[in-house]
């Protein structure tokens, strides 16, 4: 009778999965940097917006508004 070879297949098998594993991290973060990077240049855009509308905002208070109107 042939001898099992199962300690070697079962090194084996642990070794794939390992390596689908590794695959699968690598997935993620590659898939994260690329969310982090396409985030940044988005923020970037915004915050070349935002001095503009913040002095817009902020020239016109409440209560300038309200004064306007009862004069």
């Amino acid at each position: 009778m042939a001898k099992s070879h199962y300690s070697f297949k079962k090194r084996q098998k642990e070794l794939a999965r390992k390596k689908k594993q590794e695959e699968k991290r690598q997935r993620k973060l590659d898939k994260n940097n690329d969310i982090s990077e396409e985030t940044s240049d988005q923020s970037t855009d915004i915050s070349e917006e935002t001095p503009d509308q913040s002095t817009d905002i902020s020239e016109e208070t409440p209560d300038q508004s309200q004064d306007t109107k009862i004069h």
